[in-house]
């Protein structure tokens, strides 16, 4: 018989910490800027340009994580039968976390043993392992750690169905993931159903993010001969597979470095992908028709790869990720007509398959293989059956709240009211969700007006929706947050001059870190470093604002100045990991080698961003200042060039996404 049960799993983890307090008026990231559109058709052009965002509004940054791991639970709801057992993390994001085949006692994901954010997601925390569902935009979904609603659901035969749901806020749309064990399954089932509520369309994204345990033997395979391949250098291109530029890509502890293959699927097969050990034993996840996409990604094998890896298992463990999309590539979105409602069901399981061939030199049979393994286990009938069931549960109503997510929802069904969606008996937004950070958004719905705060508190939610922005704008209040949200909301619709004019009405109603931070976001580069010094003076606890403001000094060449607004802090802002490594900038350019040396050999670095070349960049200098100083000569360019070239870089600050030139010894 299948069951469902609530339960907390303990894992060593590090602190998620509060969200950042500044909005993210810009920056958000542009993962498919830069694409060379080398063989794509005209579908997938139009799809790569569709769907960008300015600003990651109305969510906040959650990067105040660090990496000190203490044992914490984590609230979990089980499912099990008794072939498979499944378990979900409620307050990450409804992560499954860990599926086991029982009749071999094996782990089919790769479920991490701690938990460490790293700077990876649209929100910057993330964490790697178990499946993770993303939804709206272009990257891991804003809501990878944060809870999610979960109830008990009579499924079909009474059997237990697990249901998690949200509002996810850039698209405004309501998602549900309806996952069940049908007696005697080897499979678990997944049901997405994903609803636009809105009167208009919205781009929409999905991917199913699925982490695997990575091994030398470990062979990746789906329904196609060739892929769009993506990497480093931002540009796609068609390769063939298994092997492309003289190496098979299929097995990714073999790839020299970091990249994401998206499988050009053929006709008339189910859409799957599988990753198998040497044994022919591992993972395969099949779909309906509607997820079209199918993608290998691997870190590969050079220092920064490996260091990737250990940074986000410091327990130990490597992995590699397959998934499955809506579209054919992860760089995609796709228009959803207004009032839409799309769905489709995925399975995941295990699967045995004959290892001499599907390790073997035929491509084509390898597939054959894993494929006729997969309709054995889940036969295209079955399937449909389950389709069917999920289409009959989908509007049915939870018989058991289990689990609370967020209060927008149920902040937007009161805005909005029944009409729209928000009502929908399926996934419900019941009013005791509302909690602080909806409060001042249910007194301007109830009053006109946003509650009287003290201008040394930041305000602890945005909301920049056309209907939102039209309240603040409506609203008769002349007070100093009232003017801060109604720059936000010009901003974030392109209205810069009516957003600085906004801005500066709030400094003037009441002098404000918050709006003076804004300002500078807007102003030029020494005007920026003016009015983020003024913000500090306002706010002296709040590390993000002294970060800005380092890296505006920075940035405006004043690294002196940058060092002297460190000294100027409080202990405990300077104690905090980014500020510490600006200032080991800002030692370095000034010459103040061994104070740089100092802070860089003890900071911790939990916000270190993938892709990202600034601590690498920091070391490179640090050396030329070395040579440098034993030479005589000053650092210019030509020095800089020689040190990239010649110098060793320490595994510690190897974070390269490309294979590169090897760094000295690691762990």
């Amino acid at each position: 018989m299948s069951g469902l049960r609530l339960g907390t799993t303990s894992l060593p983890s590090a602190s998620l910490g509060p969200v950042n307090p500044l909005p993210p008026l810009t920056g958000a990231p542009q993962l498919h800027a830069n694409v060379e559109a080398a063989d794509l058709d005209d579908e997938m052009r139009t799809n790569l340009e569709h769907g960008r965002v300015a600003s990651l509004l109305p969510y906040l940054l959650q990067d105040r994580y660090d990496r000190t791991l203490t044992p914490r639970d984590h609230r979990v709801a089980v499912l099990e039968n008794d072939r498979v057992r499944a378990e979900f993390l409620l307050d990450l994001g409804g992560r499954l976390r860990s599926l086991v085949d029982l009749s071999s006692g094996r782990e089919l994901l790769y479920a991490n043993p701690a938990f460490q954010p790293a700077n990876l997601a649209l929100r910057e925390a993330w964490f790697a392992g178990g499946v993770e569902w993303n939804i709206g935009i272009r990257g891991h979904t804003p809501l990878t750690c944060s809870p999610v609603f979960a109830a008990r659901v009579e499924g079909p035969g009474g059997v237990p169905v697990l249901r998690m749901w949200e509002y996810e806020r850039i698209r405004e749309v309501v998602y549900q993931v309806d996952c069940w064990l049908p007696d005697g399954s080897p499979a678990l089932v997944v049901a997405i159903r994903v609803v636009n509520p809105n009167d208009h369309a919205v781009p929409m994204y999905w991917w199913s993010n699925i982490a695997v345990p990575e091994s030398e033997d470990v062979r990746v395979l789906a329904p196609g001969d060739a892929a769009w391949r993506f990497d480093e250098t931002a540009t796609v291109g068609m390769v063939a597979l298994p092997v492309a530029d003289g190496t098979d890509r299929t097995y990714p502890a073999a790839s020299p470095g970091a990249a994401d293959y998206f499988v050009r699927l053929d006709l008339g097969h189910r859409p799957w992908v599988a990753a198998v050990d040497g044994s022919g034993f591992g993972l395969v996840q099949s779909s309906t028709p509607e997820l079209r996409g199918r993608k290998l990604f691997v870190w590969g094998g050079g220092t920064g790869g490996r260091h990737w890896q250990e940074w986000l298992s410091p327990l130990g463990g490597r992995y590699l990720e397959i998934q499955a999309g809506l579209l054919r590539t992860q760089l995609e979105h796709v228009a959803m007509p207004a009032r839409a409602e799309w769905s489709w069901v995925e399975t995941y399981g295990a699967i045995q398959t004959d290892r001499e061939v599907v390790h073997g030199g035929n491509w084509e049979a390898a597939r054959e293989a894993v494929e006729r393994s997969l309709l054995e286990s889940v036969p295209d009938a079955w399937l449909a059956d389950r389709r069917r069931e999920a289409a009959e549960l989908s509007g049915q109503p939870p018989a058991e709240l289990l689990h609370v997510g967020s209060g927008w929802g149920a902040l937007e069904r009161r805005n909005r009211g029944d009409e729209h969606g928000f009502a929908r008996a399926a996934t419900p937004f019941p009013a005791h969700s509302l909690g602080p950070e909806q409060a001042a958004w249910v007194e301007l719905l109830d009053t006109g007006r946003l509650p009287p705060v003290h201008p040394s508190a930041p305000p602890s939610s945005y909301l920049v929706a056309p209907a939102w922005a039209d309240r603040l704008e409506d609203s008769p209040a002349d007070d100093w947050l009232t003017w801060l949200h109604r720059g936000v909301v010009r901003h974030h619709a392109g209205d810069i001059d009516g957003a600085t004019a906004a801005w500066q009405r709030s400094v003037d109603a009441a002098p404000n870190a918050w709006a003076l931070r804004n300002l500078a976001v807007v102003a030029d580069d020494a005007a920026a470093s003016d009015l983020l010094r003024r913000a500090v003076a306002l706010a002296p606890d709040q590390p993000a604002l002294l970060t800005e403001l380092l890296e505006s000094l920075l940035g405006d060449n004043r690294a002196a100045e940058a060092l002297e607004a460190v000294t100027a802090a409080p202990a405990e802002v300077r104690e905090d990991p980014l500020v510490r490594f600006l200032e080991a900038r800002a030692a370095a350019e000034t010459g103040a080698v061994e104070r740089a040396e100092h802070v860089l050999a003890e900071v911790t670095m939990p916000w270190v961003r993938e892709g990202s070349r600034s601590v690498d960049d920091l070391w490179y200098r640090l050396e030329a200042a070395r040579i440098a100083r034993r030479r005589g000569v000053a650092i210019d360019d030509a020095l800089l060039a020689e040190v990239r070239r010649t110098a060793a870089l320490p595994y510690a600050y190897d974070f390269r996404m490309s294979a590169g030139p090897p760094a000295e010894a690691g762990p």
